[in-house]
């Protein structure tokens, strides 16, 4: 029997300033993200981790700054998996971010969040507690 798997495989968030961007990331969630090679001297990418792990749930993605890509709200929302939605918001909003709404019921499923990074892009929070 084959196991359903996420359908999400991959996704960017594209910021105009890595120096600000990247230590807000690693601030909300708590992590080290990775240099992400690049042989385009106009692409700079730093990874989630883990790095394209098959054996996790999930999918991973990068922050990117990419000449003429402007980063910004755009109808793609990405939703981060988190332990309390609530405290992931609150480290947002010290590290440079903005809540846009707060922690919300959303029944049966949970409870989401969404903040909004330093360069303008909203996430979304969610978590089942």
């Amino acid at each position: 029997m084959n196991t359903p798997k996420n359908p999400v495989g991959w996704f960017e968030i594209y910021v105009q300033d890595m120096a600000r961007a990247k230590p807000f990331y690693e601030t909300v969630f708590q992590t080290q993200l990775e240099a992400l090679p690049s042989p385009d001297p106009d692409l700079e990418m730093w990874a989630f981790p883990p790095l394209m792990a098959s054996d996790q749930p999930g999918c991973s993605g990068a922050l990117c700054k990419m000449k003429d890509k402007d980063p910004g709200n755009g109808g793609t929302l990405i939703y981060f998996i988190c332990d309390d939605c609530a405290v992931e918001a609150a480290r947002a909003a010290t590290a440079g971010g903005k809540v846009h709404m707060e922690k919300m019921s959303i029944g049966q499923y949970g409870h989401i969040a969404l903040i909004i990074d330093p360069d303008g892009n909203m996430i979304g929070l969610h978590s089942m507690k």
